[in-house]
């Protein structure tokens, strides 16, 4: 994981994002925030072991799906497997040296 803290490369509703094999925070105290980083890196395993480009294909695939059944972007964001897997376990330090291969086929629904 290589962390790089840019406020200008992150929209204003983003705190960070997982870009294989970065995590781009926008405020550098992030980096010390045990969960969130925790979260970052479960997105990383997620993107690793889907070969990078199918996962974002499926991650904006889905959150297209969850917009056409929620209409509304929070809640479709907040439905989608990846982030399911990832808000579940962020609290679990220990998740991704236990966590299965795709794991997060058991959030989709």
């Amino acid at each position: 994981m290589i962390l790089i803290v840019n406020k200008y490369l992150l929209g204003k509703g983003f705190k960070g994002i997982s870009l294989w094999p970065f995590v781009v925070l926008r405020h550098r105290k992030d980096a010390k925030d045990p969960v969130f980083i925790n979260h970052e890196r479960i997105h990383l395993k997620q993107q690793q072991e889907l070969l990078v480009l199918p996962f974002y294909l499926l991650y904006l695939s889905e959150f297209g799906l969850r917009f056409i059944k929620y209409r509304n972007v929070y809640k479709a964001y907040r439905n989608i497997s990846f982030e399911r897997e990832a808000y579940e376990n962020e609290l679990d330090l220990e998740y991704c040296k236990t966590r299965k291969l795709w794991g997060f086929r058991k959030f989709f629904y």
